[in-house]
């Protein structure tokens, strides 16, 4: 009896709804000779996994690594939308999620993150000639710019800054740090990783003060897929253990920012 077969009737049991895919652990992925990597089209992300029907970045680096450390193809599954990438993980469209995937409860629910592949935590930015945020009472008094409905949005809230000083009409695909300085706002929130691409392409940029509790970037695989899980988190081990995460950290993010990523751990 096929593995998906046996999925659905152990589901049906239990009463479960399911929906049959085209779901491969990691001997499957190595019987069909690649890896479908699901990842947010370029464009939803300031981080983009894909360019030019390449993968790119650290992620996209160290994902190559993997496949040929396995004698794997990538395959990216480009998906419109974040809201969309674990749904089409679910139903088998591609065998993990990457690129600035945040691991979060809510989503350990529906699967499984693998061990963390950059740390992450929300951070205060400026631009010069404007002061660095380095407190809450500092950051209460700014004009702060965000994206109603983010998690951004929630934090600059649970920070306590007044409604009256949070601008959050701003569209969804806005970049809002290129619109700091303006007469709308002086301060915004962004996730650490992208802050620092951001400030390496516009020196003018400042990081200041850390929003809420730190997390993980990881890649997600459905819950069955224990051997991939294994597998995946074999390897960023191993990478995390020598100078290799190191490297590629200061290769893409520049040489702050291993300081930075210590202090976002709260190191």
């Amino acid at each position: 009896m096929k593995r998906g077969l046996i999925g659905v009737v152990l589901a049906s049991l239990v009463g479960l709804d399911v929906v049959e895919s085209a779901a491969a652990d990691f001997p499957e992925v190595k019987a069909q000779g690649k890896l479908r990597i699901l990842s947010a089209a370029p464009g939803e992300s300031y981080i983009a996994l894909t360019s030019g029907g390449q993968v790119v970045g650290l992620e996209g680096e160290l994902l190559r690594s993997f496949a040929q450390l396995h004698r794997l193809a990538l395959e990216i599954v480009e998906v419109k939308g974040w809201d969309l990438l674990i749904p089409a993980l679910l139903e088998g469209k591609g065998d993990l999620v990457a690129g600035n995937l945040t691991d979060t409860a809510q989503r350990r629910e529906r699967v499984h993150f693998t061990a963390q592949v950059l740390p992450t935590r929300l951070v205060v930015v400026t631009r010069r000639p404007h002061a660095i945020i380095r407190t809450l009472d500092e950051f209460r008094r700014e004009r702060v710019g965000t994206i109603r409905g983010t998690s951004m949005a929630d934090a600059i809230i649970a920070a306590g800054v007044p409604r009256s000083n949070i601008d959050d009409t701003l569209p969804q695909d806005a970049r809002i740090s290129a619109r700091l300085g303006s007469a709308a706002f002086t301060a915004a929130v962004e996730e650490v990783a992208v802050a620092m691409l951001l400030a390496r392409a516009d020196p003018e940029l400042q990081l200041g003060m850390f929003l809420g509790p730190a997390g993980s970037l990881a890649w997600a695989v459905r819950k069955e897929d224990v051997q991939l899980r294994q597998a995946l988190n074999d390897y960023i081990g191993n990478a995390r253990r020598t100078a290799t995460w190191s490297r590629l950290v200061v290769k893409y993010y520049g040489e702050p920012a291993l300081e930075i990523l210590r202090s976002a751990r709260g190191e």
